[in-house]
Order: C-alpha cells, then sequence, then structure tokens
C-alpha cells in the first residue's frame, strides 16, 4: 500500500530516485521515526517522512516554495505600509503562509507552504530543527574569546541563549547554526559580544539549503 518512498522523495525536490534511494541506503531518511529502507512504501495522508531529522511534505495537494527573500521584503501576508511582502513572490493560489519569519533587513531561505504540519514541525522550537546564517560584523575580526562565548551561549534580555556552532571561514564573517527562533536572535547575539551586523543571509533551514 502507499507510494514508494524514494519517488516521493524525488517528486519533492531532493533529486533524481537514484539519488534518493542513496538518500534512503544511507539511513538518512525515517518514516515515523524508524530509519526507513529501500522498497519502503508511505501513506501521504498519514506517514511522517523526514530527512536528516527535518520533516518533508509527501501530500500530492499540498505546495512548498523555498524562497530567497531579499532585503526589503517583509514576512507577513499584508502590510499596512505597502511594503512588498513574500506573499507578493509567489504564486496567489493556493495560499499559503511563511514558516517563521524572517525580519526585513535579513536575507535568505523562508519556507512558504500550506502545510501546517510540516510548519509546526519546522518552526516549533521543542523540534529543534537548526537554522544556519552567513553573518558579517562590523568592528573587524572576532575575536576567539567572542566566539567561544556565542559557541558557550550569551545572556540577551531574554534570558541565556543556547549553544551555538560558529566558525569564521573569512575575517569579520561568521558561519552561525541556532535550534532557536528568538526576535532577532543572531542580530541580539553578536551585539552581545560587541559586533553589529551589518549583513545576515540564512542559508540552511534543516536539510534545506542554499548549496
Amino acid at each position: 500500500q502507499g507510494e514508494r518512498l524514494q519517488k516521493l522523495l524525488a517528486a519533492t525536490g531532493y533529486g533524481s530516485r537514484r539519488v534518493c534511494e542513496d538518500l534512503i541506503a544511507a539511513g538518512r531518511v525515517s518514516v515515523n521515526g524508524a530509519v526507513a529502507i529501500l522498497g519502503r512504501r508511505v501513506d501521504v495522508d498519514n506517514d511522517l517522512v523526514e530527512v536528516d531529522g527535518a520533516p518533508i511534505g509527501v501530500r500530492p495537494d499540498f505546495v512548498y516554495y523555498l524562497l530567497n527573500k531579499p532585503v526589503g521584503v517583509v514576512t507577513t501576508s499584508r502590510d499596512t505600509h505597502q511594503r512588498q511582502t513574500v506573499i507578493d513572490l509567489v504564486p496567489l493560489e493556493p495560499r499559503v503562509f511563511s514558516v517563521g519569519r524572517l525580519d526585513v533587513d535579513t536575507e535568505g531561505l523562508l519556507l512558504l507552504t500550506n502545510d501546517g504540519n510540516l510548519a509546526n514541525r519546522i518552526a516549533h522550537p521543542s523540534h529543534g530543527i537548526e537554522k544556519e546564517y552567513l553573518v558579517e560584523v562590523a568592528g573587524g575580526p572576532m575575536s576567539a574569546g567572542s566566539i567561544r562565548a556565542l559557541r558557550d551561549g550569551v545572556l540577551l534580555d531574554d534570558g541565556m541563549t543556547a549553544p551555538a556552532r560558529v566558525s569564521q571561514p573569512d575575517p569579520g564573517v561568521l558561519r552561525l547554526t541556532i535550534h532557536e527562533g528568538r526576535n532577532r536572535q543572531v542580530r541580539r547575539m553578536c551585539e552581545a559580544v560587541g559586533h553589529r551586523v551589518t549583513r545576515l543571509v540564512r542559508t540552511r533551514i534543516g536539510p534545506l539549503s542554499d548549496r
């Protein structure tokens, strides 16, 4: 009963069926919490499919847009100041909503869908879905001590942050991964260690990336 798992993965954009078979063989795909095997069939109405721990939608009546949000576009359905919204950048039908938010000055990946269950799995903090950012900061290269503080967690006005994964591939450019979703969190974390963010780009949401 159901559809073959590799066919569904291919239909949702993970690559050819051969590529999707390799994902399954590598143990990166699970169905209802159990690691999937080749030949597994899926009930698209009831089964939960995850790749690298992040759920994906497999029902054919759902739509999913992975948007590269530009600076200046707001993450709302309507804007009282007549600014362009992310909804303006995708087809009008079927109606979709954004999964989480990016502030108006932040660029990068944003998922829009009409799949409420998937949206909750990705957006709710209890599921710990990672978000990765490229961060340009003012003030020159960030010191080893500041990077260590970000990795350990920093105190913000709404409490300590969870430890982050941080590297500095170029002076003044960070690759930072968090799994929380506080308002303007990355900007506030960098400011807490003395560096103002000049550019912020989200590059990954769970297994979904811009690469």
